[in-house]
């Protein structure tokens, strides 16, 4: 079975790549680099996937009975438009498993997968573009039967992640510094694994079920910003001091929730809550998510064995002394 995995040089890509090759698929990745990283045997493709005539003119003539659509374009935005070219250009498919996220649903705790996703105008690119595209590809199965499935997960962890998230706690911890907890900690998060992730993108494949369903995908429960600190400086084996810095004060001195610069929590991590329910995974796929403590584990011990960075304190240290 051929697939093709676009943005399959990264994180969620890199580790669905090597399941797929260990379930003896013949693999390509589509992405913007002359070179992958990745195993010899998987095919290199070029194209810019926003770009619909290059797009087209990469896969002219190759055949492929599962695309997984991993990729999004975060400086200029991935649109409904530009995954409808994507489909347009891939031919007759046995599955099309698009990677859209807990963020199509715009804000909410506990979502089940038939909740109304995001509207067309919701002020967050990223959560409009994610909704609007799972529109436009369930309009593809029912008029021409497309046979999409599509993923939901929230902040996927785990070995390889190149946002600066599990290492910004672990970086402080083992330097022992305080870790600034916006507010009282309380907000929450919610997590999946990216093994999981993975387990589920491929499962998909195989469960007639699945075709045109949308599925949440992630640990079964919620936790805090305090309860994920205390989680991560367990599974390093660690003490971490927390130190709680209103949101308000975190603000003014111009924190950034993204970064690089004036950092505070973790790449993206300090955002209003959006939680799902993981019954449908369950019962259809069988999903059965990891511990989060032993995925986190694992994940520190990749951590361990990477060269350590040189984080800049100083926006930290300012607010530490002001508080």
């Amino acid at each position: 079975m051929r697939a093709l995995v676009i943005g399959g040089t990264l994180f969620i890509g890199r580790h669905l790549v090597r399941r797929l090759l260990e379930d003896g698929f013949e693999v390509a990745v589509l992405h913007r680099r002359p070179r992958h990283g990745l195993p010899p045997e998987v095919e290199n493709l070029v194209a810019d996937r926003n770009d619909g005539p290059q797009l087209r003119r990469a896969l002219a003539g190759r055949r492929f009975d599962v695309v997984f659509d991993n990729v999004y374009d975060w400086e200029r935005g991935t649109a409904a438009r530009h995954v409808v070219d994507t489909v347009r250009a891939c031919g007759d498919l046995r599955r099309y498993v698009f990677m859209s996220s807990v963020a199509a649903y715009g804000e909410g705790l506990d979502h089940r997968e038939e909740d109304p996703l995001a509207p067309d105008d919701h002020p967050n690119p990223y959560a409009r573009h994610k909704a609007s595209s799972e529109r436009a590809l369930f309009r593809l199965h029912r008029t021409e039967g497309l046979p999409v499935v599509t993923l939901r997960p929230p902040f996927v962890f785990g070995p390889e992640n190149p946002f600066y998230r599990e290492a910004f706690f672990w970086d402080r911890i083992e330097d022992g510094r305080p870790i600034i907890v916006p507010g009282d900690g309380s907000r929450l998060m919610q997590f999946v694994y990216v093994e999981d992730l993975v387990w589920a993108c491929r499962r998909v494949i195989d469960e007639p079920a699945a075709v045109g369903q949308a599925f949440n995908v992630a640990l079964e429960r919620p936790v805090t910003q305090t309860e994920a600190v205390r989680a991560m400086a367990e599974a390093a084996g660690k003490p971490a001091r927390l130190m709680f810095v209103p949101r308000e004060r975190i603000e003014a001195a111009g924190g950034s929730v993204m970064g690089p610069d004036r950092l505070y929590f973790g790449a993206y991590f300090d955002l209003p809550p959006i939680t799902e329910r993981i019954d449908k995974a369950r019962r259809l796929l069988g999903f059965q998510p990891s511990d989060f403590l032993d995925a986190l584990r694992k994940t520190y011990a990749w951590y361990r064995r990477q060269p350590r960075r040189q984080p800049d304190y100083s926006f930290e240290d300012d607010l530490l002394a002001a508080a």
